[in-house]
């Protein structure tokens, strides 16, 4: 039977002591100097979205469904040649798992990120798939996801069930053929979280590297 699916890192810190040395006091110039090279260094903060939750769907009200999702953006680790040699600012990591269980029927998926956009709370992402027993490998998915505020709940959305829908294109049999997902391209959070829940840390995107004046061409 095939149902409809919606769908501690230990770190060590090692601390180097050095001999203690006569060292003069910096002058405010050096001492400038050093605080801009701190500010330089500091790390960029990412975009990241991460939780795990049951949502409620007004299709299969009695269903349960839960999404996991851990994603981090990884700006410019994904080369596309030739348009996008360096890759694209919205480039991610990380996992997205599903399951859709109706009585004794369960519909799973596991699938890498691979592309993530964030604003203020809402977080959008795509993730192509590894395993399933519904969806084809390679298949790509999107999914939005709202962290709820002011005592508001979280919300989720995703790319097949009632969206993304094309009408002509149809199958041998006369049915609808789900199109793939876009990179980051997922529909509004349209489904409530009922239990757990996802936060999400927003990042604006970094500006693509500028591209090399063609050289010169000398006859």
């Amino acid at each position: 039977m095939r149902i409809t699916t919606i769908g501690a890192t230990a770190t060590a810190v090692a601390v180097l002591a050095s001999p203690i040395t006569s060292t003069p006091t910096p002058t405010p110039a050096s001492a400038s100097a050093v605080l801009a090279a701190s500010v330089v260094s500091k790390p960029t903060k990412a975009a990241s979205v991460h939780g795990e939750a049951r949502i409620s769907y007004i299709e299969s009200i009695h269903d349960d469904i839960r999404f996991t999702v851990h994603a981090e953006q990884t700006p410019f680790t994904r080369p596309m040649p030739p348009t996008a040699p360096e890759g694209l600012p919205t480039d991610a990591r990380g996992t997205l798992k599903f399951s859709h269980s109706r009585g004794e029927v369960t519909g799973w998926a596991e699938a890498t990120v691979d592309c993530l956009v964030t604003s203020g709370r809402t977080a959008t992402l795509t993730a192509v798939v590894t395993k399933s027993n519904v969806e084809e490998p390679g298949a790509r998915l999107g999914i939005s996801v709202q962290q709820g505020g002011k005592g508001e709940p979280d919300r989720l959305g995703f790319s097949w069930g009632v969206v993304n829908v094309d009408p002509e294109n149809i199958d041998e049999n006369g049915q609808l053929v789900r199109p793939q997902a876009g990179s980051c391209m997922a529909p509004a959070p349209f489904t409530t979280v009922i239990k757990g829940g996802y936060k999400v840390v927003h990042a604006e995107i970094t500006k693509s590297p500028t591209q090399p004046e063609p050289a010169p061409h000398h006859s």
